[in-house]
């Protein structure tokens, strides 16, 4: 969600760090120019290691008391509150707080994912509000739709997963055997799973698509988004895999993973967010 996207829907971003060499990066804070996306996952595969921070009670209150102070109620949707402590903060700044503006009201979305998925949810609610939908309605939606966007990505290379160990079940699934791709999806607790390992980006993409139709839900009559970590080409390869499996009928936008979520998967990582029956 970068500022322009942001701007069409009235959202204020709250930016999640990462650091590189001891300097912390806010992506998008307080610009609009656009990030070098490139340039960031040519490091990563020169062999830079970024990590990634929650933050604080303090900088949540920073974000949230200007909102309060104006007189106005908040709607957040965020990204998954399993995969980060950063929430724990968030609810403490929200009952400090809560003392000192007793009226205003906070409502929240947990989109239960990260990077594309969150993407695709926040879009969803932003459409809403265009729409003139009140904050109960888009809860209402959210209550059951939240469940009914899966995504499903593969890692391209395991340094960066082993290193953040946010995946569950992905030791035992990744033998040191060289070309594998742990296949991940974001679950209904909304933390990532590794289901298993395809040998080779080709039958890691067939996968995909073949998993867009197994679970899918009414598929065209939702955008389909993909998530590529600067690897365009394999991005249209999904595309048109996707496609062909939906009689060229699909929506699809394509979006570069977002620099903190990319120092968890790295770089030609990629993934499809799709409507399903189930995550």
């Amino acid at each position: 969600m970068t500022p322009r996207t942001a701007a069409k829907y009235g959202y204020r971003l709250i930016s999640m760090p990462y650091s590189i060499d001891g300097v912390t990066y806010y992506p998008y804070k307080d610009t609009d120019e656009e990030f070098d996306f490139h340039g960031y996952y040519e490091k990563l595969r020169d062999g830079v290691l970024p990590t990634t921070s929650a933050i604080s009670e303090q900088q949540y209150i920073e974000y949230f008391e200007p909102e309060f102070a104006a007189g106005n109620d908040i709607l957040y949707v965020h990204f998954s509150a399993a995969m980060t402590m950063t929430f724990d903060a968030m609810h403490k700044a929200l009952k400090t707080l809560a003392e000192k503006y007793p009226d205003r009201k906070f409502y929240e979305i947990d989109t239960k994912g990260i990077s594309i998925i969150g993407f695709a949810i926040a879009n969803e609610v932003g459409e809403m509000v265009l729409a003139g939908k009140t904050v109960e309605e888009i809860l209402k939606w959210a209550e059951t739709e939240v469940d009914h966007y899966a995504v499903y990505f593969f890692a391209d290379n395991l340094k960066f997963f082993r290193r953040s160990g946010r995946v569950s079940g992905l030791a035992a699934t990744m033998g040191g055997l060289i070309g594998l791709r742990p296949i991940i999806f974001m679950n209904a607790e909304g933390k990532m799973v590794s289901i298993g390992t395809e040998k080779g980006r080709a039958k890691a993409m067939e996968r995909l698509a073949n998993t867009a139709v197994e679970i899918g839900d009414d598929v065209p009559s939702y955008k389909v988004y993909i998530a590529q970590a600067d690897c365009p080409d394999l991005a249209e390869q999904v595309a048109e895999l996707l496609q062909e499996r939906f009689g060229g009928k699909l929506d699809i936008d394509i979006e570069y993973v977002n620099p903190t979520a990319g120092a968890h998967c790295g770089p030609d990582s990629m993934g499809v967010c799709f409507h399903s029956k189930r995550r």
